[in-house]
């Protein structure tokens, strides 16, 4: 019988060759969980509650935020399970996460993309901000966000769960995931190789030399401002945006792109964990601890301060 109608499923190895570690780490993604929940659900009504907020710098990170909610909770629940002993995953099961997680994850480096090209536009063309990144060009861009992922996840997910995997279906790793099931087969992986290569340009490489141009222009336009305050205040625009870019792209691509040793598979699964569990929890705090706009848009929200004009 072939693996792909096996009731059996997948066996999730993830780090269970460190018991004491899997128990710290249970803690660790239980409370980044809840943190994750509690973060991005703020985010997300404080955005839609308050006028504000209304703008597509928000609209975007709303979509973020509703975005890092789908994703921990299609990974995070599973992945606790596995922290305390039950490693087993159906077939099915294996094949539902793969899928999201492929989508939203494709759907994140657009959007951290899309993102990119609206703090462009916000520090080089200010006066033409609003004509540029109006209303329906933020929900065509979101739009190509979320398609652009689901796209990718129906090309790629069929292809790598027709593979003819090993008998022992031992998945090195806590979760289903294009390199881990590619490992797993006992067949000829050359297609999906290059297929996760061509998928890697694609999503990776392309989208993070597109965020850099855009950072490249921003960067010589505030050099170009003459206060330090304004200079201080442009890139006090952009900071949140790309320390999340460094956070997402660093371990996405530790993930994606790591060379075939056992060394670089273990430390990659230390690399998906933060990608999975901490990042999105981070989102949160970094484009809130600092802002300005939130912290007076949740003070309204508590009655502590009047609705802007």
């Amino acid at each position: 019988m072939s693996n792909q109608t096996s009731p059996a499923g997948f066996l999730l190895l993830g780090f269970s060759e460190h018991p004491r570690l899997e128990k710290m780490l249970f803690v660790l993604v239980f409370i980044s969980y809840v943190l994750t929940l509690a973060g991005n659900t703020f985010v997300l009504l404080l955005s839609v509650q308050d006028p504000g907020l209304h703008s597509p710098m928000y609209f975007f990170l709303s979509n973020l935020s509703f975005l890092d909610l789908c994703f921990t909770t299609s990974c995070v629940p599973q992945m606790l399970v596995n922290l305390c002993g039950f490693r087993t995953i159906s077939f099915l099961g294996c094949s539902v996460q793969l899928f999201i997680f492929l989508s939203l994850g494709t759907t994140e480096c657009i959007l951290l993309t899309v993102m990119a090209f609206d703090r462009y536009v916000a520090v080089c063309r200010p006066l033409h901000y609003a004509i540029i990144v109006h209303p329906r060009l933020c929900w065509q861009l979101a739009a190509v966000a979320w398609i652009t992922g689901l796209v990718e996840s129906v090309v790629q997910t069929p292809t790598t769960l027709r593979l003819p995997f090993c008998p022992h279906r031992q998945v090195d790793d806590f979760v289903c995931e294009v390199p881990a099931l590619i490992r797993l087969s006992c067949g000829d992986t050359t297609y999906n190789e290059i297929q996760m290569a061509v998928a890697s340009v694609l999503i990776l490489v392309v989208p993070l030399s597109l965020i850099l141009v855009s950072y490249g222009a921003i960067a010589r336009a505030v050099l170009r401002i003459n206060s330090a305050e304004g200079r201080r205040k442009a890139f006090g625009t952009c900071s949140s945006h790309l320390l999340v870019v460094t956070l997402f792209y660093s371990s996405v691509m530790a993930v994606y792109l790591q060379p075939k040793n056992p060394y670089a598979q273990e430390r990659a699964k230390f690399f998906g964990l933060f990608y999975a569990v901490g990042t999105p929890s981070l989102n949160p705090l970094i484009y809130t601890l600092k802002n300005k706009e939130v912290k007076r848009a949740f003070r309204r929200l508590l009655g502590k301060e009047g609705a802007p004009r």
